[in-house]
């Protein structure tokens, strides 16, 4: 007879369990958001587990409940990255075979990662969705055990010992704030919470464009989005879980979307502030701090993960300074005379503006005479300082035009 998941008894085992795999990752006090806030935030940083993400204790925890005869057969899954690289590492716990079906969207580092703990990966599909039924596909033919990344009650179990630890440390929490994809995390944490604590309030954070679980909870059943679009790779689910619904139904006190542009904004802060690392995904509950109308609570933000490639991230960093007004681009017209370059220079100068890139075309106008175009990509303080520059370019004539950015 198979324990009962999500008690306290199986919380407790599972809390025992995973400590064999995890790292101790302590609440850290953020005064910058704090001060922002109103509230006394800490964070939660999974983004510090040896496979960069919190997946590990599910994982983990789900094959512990195995059979010899069922890790033997071999484990299989799908994941965008995070519980890839936890069923893998698992699966070499306990001596297991592992394959893993990823989306071809996967970061490559979460792809790397994953083969480095020993699995087998097989790249299939947009989204996580197509890559969940090509892993069932896989499993029926092979005979594979399936371990499901969100939909399983044993796996949510593990991701709840999140909570315990939070509780441990932070006994008057007030909030807890965390990332939902497919729904597991959430509905471990929210259920352990609510056992410990049923006054405290755990808010669930989805992606704008990929919050099936706010649609779900709207419907008062399980639905499907048409699409997925989010730079939050590991929490674009269409479909969340079935079998967990229930209980986040239960516990959940409510969820709050996030937006592309404001995760953008939000690495930005984390890299700056806190020097860390943390995947869009992990960052929807920072953003979603400043959305929190509340004031003088004690808050956990849970960083599920961060596992993101350089690419992404030199990307995002870029973004974030052009959206803070840090990097903007100006057009003025000049006449095509020996010197402008040096009078347009000399205004940004004074200002204490830094030119990082010029572009220059003398085929805007017929008479290029009368002028020729000068695009100047500039470092800026923020907003206030851009516009001062852009006020003093004005005033000396050139009459200056914002256009898009491109680095």
């Amino acid at each position: 007879m198979k324990k009962e998941m999500l008690t306290l008894e199986a919380f407790e085992e599972a809390s025992e369990a995973v400590k064999k795999v995890t790292l101790e990752t302590k609440l850290i006090f953020s005064d910058f958001y704090s001060n922002q806030t109103g509230n006394k935030v800490y964070f939660k940083p999974e983004n510090m587990q040896f496979t960069g993400a919190y997946k590990l204790r599910g994982a983990y925890y789900k094959i512990s409940t195995l059979t010899e005869e069922e890790r033997e057969r071999g484990l299989i899954t799908a994941s965008a990255g995070n519980h890839a690289q936890g069923v893998a590492y698992a699966a070499r716990s306990f001596g297991a075979k592992a394959v893993i079906v990823m989306p071809t969207t996967t970061p490559l580092i979460k792809v790397n990662r994953t083969k480095s703990f020993g699995a087998e990966v097989v790249l299939y599909g947009d989204v996580y969705d197509d890559a969940c039924a090509k892993a069932l596909e896989l499993a029926k033919e092979n005979g594979y055990t399936f371990i499901h990344p969100f939909d399983d009650l044993a796996v949510a179990t593990g991701q709840g010992t999140i909570a315990m630890e939070i509780f441990k440390e932070l006994p008057l929490v007030d909030y807890i704030l965390v990332p939902i994809g497919g729904g597991g995390l959430a509905t471990g944490v929210s259920t352990l919470a609510k056992l410990l604590n049923p006054n405290i309030k755990v808010i669930g954070v989805e992606p704008l464009n990929a919050n099936c679980m706010q649609e779900s909870i709207k419907e008062n059943k399980v639905v499907t989005l048409e699409k997925v679009n989010t730079i939050a790779d590991g929490t674009a689910v269409k479909t969340p879980g079935e079998k967990i619904f229930p209980y986040i139904v239960k516990n959940l006190d409510g969820i709050i979307t996030v937006s592309d542009e404001e995760l953008v904004v939000s690495f930005l802060d984390m890299v700056e502030n806190h020097k860390m690392v943390v995947e869009n995904s992990g960052l929807l509950t920072v953003a979603a701090l400043k959305k929190l109308d509340v004031k003088n609570k004690k808050i956990v933000s849970i960083l599920s993960g961060g596992n993101m490639d350089v690419i992404t991230m030199s990307s995002v960093v870029q973004q974030g300074l052009i959206m803070r007004d840090r990097i903007f681009t100006v057009s003025v017209l000049l006449p095509d005379k020996p010197g402008m370059l040096s009078k347009v220079s000399d205004v940004i100068a004074k200002l204490n503006g830094n030119v990082i890139k010029l572009e220059h075309n003398q085929f805007v106008s017929i008479n290029r005479n009368s002028a020729v175009e000068l695009r100047i990509t500039l470092e800026a303080f923020g907003t206030e300082h851009k516009n001062e520059i852009m006020k003093k370019l004005d005033e000396e004539g050139y009459k200056p035009k914002l256009v898009r950015t491109n680095i």
